[in-house]
């Protein structure tokens, strides 16, 4: 997966609050593993997946709906946002291992 950014993760939250809340932690580990398998696609090919983007957690977030903007008011949003935060953070510590 490219560099994650700011942008990337507020998409990816905004993917993942589109789905029921039971599915929420198992979609947002496909998202992760989406974004890594286009970058692969991407450095492999030269060109970006067709439905997974460009490598970017944004652009694997972008193939599916996404929810509305929110702000931190929501305690969804945040409870969401973390989510995608720890997931983050699990797959870059696990690498480090």
């Amino acid at each position: 997966m490219r560099p994650v950014l700011h942008s990337d993760v507020t998409t990816a939250v905004r993917a993942v609050l589109a789905r029921p809340q039971p599915m929420r932690a198992a979609f947002c580990a496909r998202l992760l593993q989406e974004a890594d398998w286009a970058d692969r696609f991407v450095r492999r090919l030269g060109k970006t997946h067709p439905f997974w983007g460009n490598g970017t957690l944004m652009g694997a977030a972008r193939a599916h709906p996404l929810a509305a903007e929110q702000t931190f008011d929501s305690p969804e949003y945040c409870t969401v946002f973390e989510l995608v935060v720890r997931q983050l953070a699990a797959r870059k510590t696990a690498k480090v291992l």
